[in-house]
């Protein structure tokens, strides 16, 4: 590694910092050069909560610098303490100040990542209510993608449109990609429109051509139940998608579809003895895109932004208050998402 990877606490009163706990003590290696971004006393917490007979509490190394990362031995958690000293949120409530730690952790990375100074960024769950409670600037963004989004187009001086990101979803079977994101459902179809399937299929395009190192094959979901049925369920394939595809053509890219959405998943999906028909399925809208991945295993999947100039990844799930502080959180999909974040940005 040349340059060390961030990994953000997520909310406090959640799993995140006892997954990444776990992570760092289940695989030295996979954690070797990364480091959290986050807050002493949360850390420690956890730590704490995860030692017992035989299994010592895990020490904590406090960085003064980002490079220092490279250097910290196996065995320890090495911390770039972000936050003010304070008392953690209670585990599994929604709060104010946990929200508020978990924004500033991602936009510390954030910056950190756009200045070149570490290869990529992972975050931990953060609590969506919990953001919006924690006041400006953090109230304006549902989630980490819009967050990075706009800390994106800050640092490149463009505005926010001009900065088009798209969220995957993804595990060793299946990959997803939304048109739109986070958004109730009746926006969501509002957002059906040619320009974003357009963009959206050239954004997944370049992301899958990168990561396979060939032309990708993708397929586009329908909206309406059996994709429209030639317009007896609704017209958005006929007079949106469709057209979209065209001109996705026209640029040269393999796309097919409209597809119906409720066989489309399965038929991508790849298993040990057949390989999926397609290597990425485009979307209309969040749940469409996210039920069909999660249902293979949340423990499996990693949400990946596209889009950004810089490299992000996340576990496919969320802070989990109802065990959050129990110890039985489980760290597959974080170690997943580490994984991901260095083959992404090559370290």
């Amino acid at each position: 590694m040349t340059r060390p990877i961030a990994i953000t606490q997520g909310d406090a009163a959640g799993i995140g910092p006892e997954i990444i706990v776990k992570a760092f003590r289940e695989d030295p290696q996979l954690t070797r050069g990364c480091f959290i971004v986050g807050a002493e006393s949360v850390l420690r917490r956890a730590a704490k909560l995860l030692s017992g007979p035989g299994l010592p509490e895990m020490p904590l190394a406090i960085l003064e610098r980002v490079s220092e990362a490279m250097e910290v031995p196996p065995g320890c958690l090495p911390l770039m303490n972000v936050c003010e000293p304070c008392e953690p949120a209670p585990f599994g409530r929604i709060s104010a100040q946990a929200g508020q730690a978990a924004g500033q952790c991602v936009v510390w990375a954030a910056n950190a990542a756009l200045h070149g100074e570490i290869a990529a960024l992972v975050t931990a769950p953060l609590h969506k209510e919990a953001l919006s409670a924690a006041g400006s600037p953090y109230d304006r963004f549902p989630g980490h993608t819009e967050l990075l989004q706009a800390e994106a187009a800050d640092h490149l001086g463009v505005s926010v449109s001009e900065m088009p990101v798209r969220m995957m979803l993804a595990n060793d079977e299946l990959r997803t990609v939304l048109v739109s994101i986070h958004m109730s459902l009746r926006e969501a179809i509002e957002a059906v429109t040619i320009d974003h399937v357009l963009q959206t299929l050239r954004i997944a395009n370049a992301a899958l051509q990168t990561m396979l190192g060939r032309q990708p094959r993708i397929a586009v979901a329908g909206l309406n139940p059996h994709a429209g049925e030639g317009g007896l369920f609704g017209r958005e394939e006929i007079d949106v998608i469709v057209p979209a595809i065209n001109l996705a053509r026209v640029e040269g890219m393999t796309v097919s579809g409209p597809h119906a959405p409720d066989t489309v998943f399965m038929r991508a999906r790849s298993r040990p003895d057949r390989a999926g028909e397609f290597d990425v399925v485009v979307a209309m809208y969040h749940d469409q895109a996210l039920i069909p991945v999660k249902y293979l295993g949340v423990e499996h999947g990693i949400n990946v932004t596209l889009g950004l100039p810089l490299v992000r990844t996340s576990p496919d799930h969320g802070t989990a208050f109802d065990i959050a502080g129990t110890g039985r959180a489980d760290a597959s999909s974080l170690k997943r998402a580490i994984a991901m974040a260095r083959a992404l940005s090559g370290q």
